[in-house]
C-alpha cells in the first residue's frame, strides 16, 4: 500500500471513529435519540449522489467530506435528524402532499426538537422558533408552495427520479442502477420504499420510538417537552375523524333497563333489555379567524354523521370572545345538523362565555366538543363537563382531552 492509499484509510477511519464517537456522546446523554441512531447502520456514500447525509429509513449514508467539515457536536445533531426522520415515520405520512414541501416541513419539525434538546446544529439546518412543538402535518401548510428553501439532506425513501408505470418495473430500474454505481462508488443509490416496505418499516419505527421513549423516561433522560410531542404524534397519525367519532359513542352509555314483565310470560322475573338513552351534547365553533370555513363545515358534516348513530342531541354555540346570541341551534338526533349561514365573530379568543351558558342549564350534558386554535382565555378552573378539543395548531389546553386537527 503507498503512502496515499495510506492517507485515505487514514481520513476514513477518522471519519468513521468520529460518527461513533458521537454516537456513543448520544447514547449517553441523550438516550432516546441515541437508542434511534443505534437503528441506522452508517454507510459511506460518494458524494455523486450524496452531497451531505441522506437515510432510507434503513441505514444512515454519509459524505466523508461533510461529516469532516462539522464539528463532534454538529455531528450529533446530522445523525439524531435522520434518524428521527426515521423515528417520527416521516416516510410514511406524506400521503398526498407536495413531496418538496414535505420534506422541508420535516426537516424544520426535526430540527427544533433537536434545538429543544440542546444539540448542536449544522450550519444550514433549516430553523425556525415558530415551528416550535408543532408536528411536520401543522408546519406544512405554513410552506409556501414557491418557497426557494431546500432540505439539506436526502430523503431517499421517497426518491423517484424516473417513474415507471409499474412498481416492478420501477424496482428493478433503481436496482439496475445501484449495481451500476457499485462499481464506482462507495454505496449506490437505495431504491425508493415499496408500499409493503414503507408499512412494515413503519409499524417497526413506531415500535422503536415507543422503546427508545420509554428507556429515556426510566433514565430521567427525557425532554418533557419532546415527550408530550411525541405523545401528541400518536395521536395526530390517526385521522380526526376516527378520534371523534371514539369519543363521540364512548359518551354514548348504553345501560340495562329492567322492564315490567310480559302478560304473556309466566313467572315473576323481570328481564333485563339493553338501551340507549338520549345524548345531550354541546359543540362549540371557534369564531375567532383562526378556523377557516372549509374546516367548519368540515368539522360539522362528521359530527352531523356521527350523531345520528350515537342518538345525539346537539346544541351548537358559536363563540369568539362572546357568545353569538342567535344560537343555540338544537339539532334532535333525528336531524340533519348543518353550519348556520352566518356566523358572528373574528374577535378575540375567550372560551369562557361557553362554559358559562353550560352552568346555566338546568342539566350537565354529556359531552362538549370544542373545536379551535386552543389559543384564549380559558375558565379559572376545569368545568363539571367532560370536554373534548379539537384543536388546530400546536397549542396545548389545561385540561380535558386534546385531539390533533390534521
Amino acid at each position: 500500500m503507498n503512502t496515499s492509499e495510506n492517507h485515505t484509510v487514514g481520513i476514513v477511519n477518522d471519519i468513521e471513529q468520529k460518527l461513533i464517537a458521537a454516537r456513543t456522546r448520544l447514547i449517553l446523554d441523550q438516550p432516546f435519540l441515541g437508542a434511534l441512531v443505534l437503528r441506522l447502520p452508517l454507510q459511506e456514500a460518494n458524494d455523486s449522489w450524496c452531497a451531505t447525509i441522506a437515510t432510507d429509513a434503513r441505514s444512515f449514508f454519509y459524505n466523508s467530506s461533510f461529516i469532516a467539515s462539522l464539528s463532534l457536536g454538529e455531528t450529533q445533531f446530522v445523525l439524531a435528524h435522520e434518524a428521527l426522520h426515521c423515528g417520527l415515520s416521516h416516510f410514511a405520512r406524506r400521503e398526498h402532499r407536495d413531496r418538496r414541501r414535505w420534506d422541508i416541513a420535516c426537516d424544520y419539525a426535526v430540527n427544533q426538537m433537536l434545538i429543544e434538546d440542546g444539540l448542536e446544529p449544522n450550519h444550514g439546518a433549516l430553523l425556525e422558533n415558530a415551528y416550535q412543538g408543532m408536528t411536520a402535518e401543522e408546519i406544512y401548510p405554513l410552506i409556501p408552495q414557491d418557497t426557494h428553501e431546500e432540505s439539506q439532506d436526502r430523503h431517499l425513501y421517497d426518491d423517484s427520479h424516473t417513474p415507471c408505470e409499474h412498481e416492478s418495473d420501477r424496482r428493478q430500474e433503481c436496482e439496475t442502477k445501484q449495481r451500476d454505481l457499485d462499481s464506482k462508488t462507495l454505496a449506490g443509490v437505495p431504491p425508493p420504499l415499496t408500499p409493503s416496505e414503507r408499512d412494515r418499516l413503519n409499524t417497526q419505527w413506531q415500535q422503536r420510538l415507543a422503546g427508545a421513549a420509554q428507556q429515556a423516561l426510566q433514565s430521567g433522560k427525557m425532554n418533557s417537552n419532546i415527550a408530550r410531542l411525541i405523545h401528541r404524534l400518536a395521536y395526530s397519525t390517526v385521522p380526526w375523524r376516527t378520534l371523534l367519532a371514539r369519543f363521540m359513542s364512548s359518551a354514548n352509555r348504553v345501560d340495562y333497563n329492567l322492564m315490567r314483565p310480559s302478560q304473556r310470560r309466566t313467572g315473576d322475573v323481570f328481564q333485563p333489555s339493553l338501551y340507549a338513552p338520549q345524548t345531550n351534547m354541546v359543540v362549540a365553533l371557534d369564531t375567532s379567524g383562526s378556523i377557516i370555513d372549509e374546516e367548519l363545515n368540515g368539522f360539522v358534516t362528521e359530527v352531523n354523521a356521527i350523531k345520528g348513530l350515537v342518538n345525539a342531541r346537539i346544541s351548537l354555540l358559536a363563540c369568539d370572545d362572546e357568545l353569538d346570541q342567535r344560537g343555540p341551534w338544537i339539532y334532535e338526533p333525528h336531524e340533519s345538523m348543518s353550519l348556520p349561514s352566518t356566523l358572528n365573530g373574528s374577535g378575540g379568543t375567550n372560551f369562557t362565555p361557553v362554559f358559562d351558558w353550560i352552568d346555566q342549564q338546568a342539566f350537565v350534558p354529556d359531552l362538549l366538543i370544542y373545536l379551535t386554535d386552543a389559543r384564549g382565555r380559558f375558565p379559572n378552573t376545569p368545568p363539571r363537563i367532560e370536554t373534548l378539543w379539537l384543536v388546530k395548531g400546536a397549542a396545548e389546553v389545561p385540561w380535558g382531552q386534546r385531539i390533533q386537527l390534521n
